[in-house]
């Protein structure tokens, strides 16, 4: 009995200080649901892209504001959502975790783990939209980005902030370049971050398996929204990703963003404007697809000193129906980047891979951030390679070529087989400088097409024991000193000797 009085009494003092005061909660309704769409009714003061919470625990974001319905785009599985339930603002935007602590790991765009491993430990919540940063704030793309591909670094080199568009028919090897990017900057300072959209998920795992493998999967970051996922999370995926890389940049350090690919989010924007009643456009996308790529590539780029000097460099991948780039999202994409980089199918099915057509893609930075080692032995190179395919389609007629045009076709034929490089094996920059400078000096001459492969995986292993001090002055200075070439030249031309044919 004394302890239910004493129980009584503590109740009654905690009612009496409790403060009883009226207060005011919307509460709306959920109209339909359906596809990941909710119409929501009752909540006249929610503002476009806020987050709302339903009665079941799933959330979504305001996309659309009608007179007398909100079209409420689902972050998570509709299931156990239905019509009548009661819907709640929480005056908040869609954030995503940044931070140290995402590093290596695979999330969701939510940053919710996919991984098996543990809650992700995050530095802070940042919205997934963000503004880009002022022209003020930012400085030149000089910096170079080292792909370890030949045919990029060499033709279309890529600079720390730039916007590469990554193009071309489904299956002709873009994600290999932007994965082979990422496995490059293993020993670097860049963090990468990679976003699939709408993808498969063997695809996914396919490329994250390639990663670990082959590159350091402890500074990468994995946003995984595959097809399976709700459309809301496909549609924030590269959003989320760019915050994610842009709390690096922030700080001063280095990110690379890989986006794959922008058609499939653009699909899915379609769709979700298509089914909140959005008015359609041209190929029924809605008027704004333009604005949401330029929103999100325009917070790519490179820092001025007084912000910290970090740089975002974003690789956006689109595909192309039987290499039309006159689509319609093609060419949005190109307009809004810095460059692109255009894969071909013909090359792809006769082998050459990378199947870049050397043609028509460019970097609009370019020579302005190659590295001058690289620079300077393969300024003439894409003119002689284009010079190379219109004599070779020449000569296909039935031309004899004269003696120096025969030594034009067959370097070219040389050079052909430099550019054709293995996925996950990518070539320093001391490999790529003494390769270029073998086949400008005619060094490889004498090496049969089909022996090029085997000697361009051999050189590696014999530039570092016969030319180690240049291949470190290569990496230190990025400069060809004094002495650099001849070191590099010799050392080539010594292996090309044991490629090469036996004299007649």
């Amino acid at each position: 009995m004394a302890r239910l009085e004493r129980w009584l009494g503590e109740a009654t003092a905690r009612v009496d200080a409790a403060l009883a005061a009226p207060r005011l909660e919307l509460v709306g309704r959920v109209r339909s649901v359906g596809d990941g769409i909710a119409l929501v009714t009752g909540l006249p003061e929610a503002r476009l892209g806020e987050l709302l919470r339903f009665g079941s625990g799933q959330f979504g974001f305001a996309q659309t504001l009608d007179e007398d319905a909100i079209g409420c785009v689902l972050l998570d599985d509709p299931g156990g959502i239905e019509a009548g339930d009661a819907v709640h603002g929480t005056g908040e935007v869609v954030r995503v975790p940044v931070g140290p602590g995402l590093l290596g790991r695979v999330v969701d765009p939510l940053g919710r783990p996919l991984d098996d491993g543990p809650p992700v430990v995050a530095a802070a919540l940042e919205a997934v939209e963000r503004p880009a940063p002022s022209i003020v704030d930012r400085a030149l793309v000089t910096e170079p980005v080292q792909t370890g591909i030949l045919v990029i670094d060499a033709l279309f080199a890529l600079g720390r902030g730039q916007r590469e568009l990554i193009i071309g028919d489904r299956s002709t090897g873009k994600t290999a370049i932007a994965i082979d990017t990422i496995i490059n900057q293993a020993g670097g300072d860049m963090v990468c971050v990679y976003v699939a959209i709408g993808q498969k998920s063997a695809a996914v795992a396919r490329a994250i398996a390639a990663v670990r493998a082959h590159g350091a999967p402890q500074r990468c970051v994995f946003v995984v929204a595959t097809a399976a996922a709700a459309p809301g999370q496909q549609w924030i995926a590269p959003f989320a990703g760019m915050t994610i890389a842009e709390y690096f940049r922030d700080r001063g350090q280095h990110a690379l963003i890989v986006l794959d690919d922008l058609t499939r989010h653009a699909a899915t924007h379609r769709e979700i404007a298509l089914l909140t009643h959005q008015p359609p456009g041209r190929e029924a996308y809605p008027g704004d697809v333009f604005y949401l790529h330029a929103r999100l590539l325009e917070r790519a780029g490179k820092l001025g000193a007084a912000c910290g000097g970090g740089s975002l460099t974003a690789l956006p991948i689109a595909e192309t129906d039987a290499g039309n780039l006159s689509g319609y999202i093609p060419t949005n994409l190109i307009s809004i980047t810095d460059g692109q980089l255009v894969l071909d199918a013909r090359l792809f099915n006769e082998g050459q891979k990378p199947a870049v057509n050397v043609g028509t893609s460019v970097s609009r930075v370019g020579g302005k951030t190659q590295a001058p080692a690289l620079r300077e032995v393969t300024g003439s190179l894409r003119l002689d390679y284009a010079q190379f395919l219109e004599l070779e389609m020449f000569t296909r007629f039935g031309g004899v070529p004269d003696a120096r045009v025969g030594v034009q076709l067959r370097r070219g034929e040389r050079l052909r087989a430099l550019l054709a490089q293995p996925r996950n094996a990518p070539l320093r920059l001391a490999d790529q400088v003494a390769l270029a400078l073998a086949l400008r000096d005619g060094r490889l001459d004498a090496v049969p097409p089909d022996a090029i492969a085997a000697l361009r995986r051999e050189l590696p292993d014999w530039l570092d024991s016969h030319a180690r001090a240049a291949v470190e002055e290569v990496a230190r200075l990025r400069r060809l000193g004094p002495g650099i070439a001849a070191a590099l030249g010799g050392a080539v031309a010594a292996l090309a000797a044991r490629h090469a044919d036996p004299p007649a």
